[in-house]
């Protein structure tokens, strides 16, 4: 039912017959706004509490192209597993799914679009802890809300990041960089593409008295060529982006960066263990939000069709081969964990020596 279906709804109530031999007035109702009329409709035609507008919306839901926003370049991460799961969820919604990158700035240009987007389901953002977790403890002033200005829809899973180094380098271990950076100082940098990345090399660099200068770029093959290109001494990125250029021999991966070693690279050490810093650990995550006050339908919708994709053991087989451990959660599950992220990052970013710029 449609605001342009109820004059006609109106008229043959009026027109009825059994009401006229009734004795019911057949006088047409006055109603203020359509609002009141679609709650009077809810009651006739429902009799339910939820308005008719909302329920056809939600029915209708989707109709049109649904764009994926992302924060990062072609290439990156978030770029492959977007267009992984943008596939079969577009044959789920009979509708084309579209991948739009929005680099730069640590994620705050595609978050501050998708923050303003309006809530109808047909903007999404498939972002990390970059913009939900680290951001708010790297930037003094940022135009979103990383909790009141998304709607958690579902969470895909986890990135450990790796160390990596230029393979043309005598760098073969963790404790070989450190002497590297101790014999070489103000002369070592690190490449970084997002807060994880940052967080990670400047935690490792502080907590070693390295003094190694951060320097960002946009996109991960750019960071990775640098490095590979003697530009920069290391980087921190994840599995899923690195591995073309480990596998090729042209980077070195050294340690994965979380707290407890990762079963997709069980022979390379934690940074913590190696570098004898056990509070270090930094992991990386990855999800479907959308702007704040979607409709709870089209939310359910979304989480469901996105946990099925990612349910099937080929899928997630396909993800762990790409450097990602599978880990669905759907937006209740999703939105507590994402609040708790905070106070992790928060203490890791402490660890780094880092502040608010």
């Amino acid at each position: 039912m449609t605001a342009a279906n109820m004059p006609r709804l109106a008229c043959r109530l009026r027109t009825a017959t059994p009401a006229r031999k009734a004795g019911i007035s057949t006088r047409p109702m006055r109603l203020a706004t359509w609002g009141g009329m679609a709650a009077w409709m809810v009651s006739v035609v429902f009799g339910t509490g939820v308005p008719v507008t909302a329920h056809a919306q939600a029915q209708a839901w989707p109709n049109k192209p649904i764009k994926i926003e992302i924060a990062f370049g072609p290439g990156s991460a978030s770029d492959i597993f977007a267009r992984l799961i943008g596939e079969p969820l577009s044959k789920a919604l009979g509708q084309p799914v579209i991948v739009e990158s929005k680099p730069g700035a640590a994620g705050v240009i595609a978050a501050e679009y998708v923050a303003r987007a309006a809530p109808d389901g047909y903007t999404l953002f498939l972002t990390t802890n970059t913009t939900h977790s680290a951001n708010p403890y790297l930037f003094k002033k940022l135009a979103y809300d990383p909790i009141k200005d998304f709607t958690p829809i579902a969470r895909v899973g986890y990135f450990p990041f790796v160390l990596l180094v230029d393979a043309k380098l005598p760098i073969n271990s963790v404790a070989d960089l450190i002497a590297y950076g101790k014999a070489n100082p103000q002369a070592v940098s690190y490449a970084y593409t997002s807060s994880a990345g940052q967080v990670a090399a400047a935690a490792l660099s502080n907590a070693t008295k390295m003094g190694a200068v951060g320097v960002a770029y946009k996109s991960a093959p750019e960071a990775m060529t640098s490095v590979a290109g003697g530009q920069v001494v290391f980087t921190v990125l994840d599995f899923a982006t690195s591995q073309p250029l480990v596998k090729s021999g042209r980077l070195r991966a050294l340690a994965v960066s979380p707290a407890m070693r990762t079963a997709l690279a069980p022979n390379l050490p934690t940074v913590g263990e190696a570098a004898n810093l056990p509070d270090f650990g930094v992991t990386a995550w990855q999800g479907f939000f959308g702007p704040a006050n979607m409709p709870p339908a089209v939310i359910e919708r979304l989480s469901s069709e996105i946990q099925k994709i990612l349910a099937p053991k080929e899928m997630q087989d396909r993800f762990i081969s790409m450097g990602v451990e599978p880990a669905a959660a759907g937006p209740d599950e999703f939105g507590r964990f994402v609040k708790n992220e905070l106070a992790v990052w928060e203490r890791q970013i402490g660890i780094a020596g880092m502040t608010a710029q």
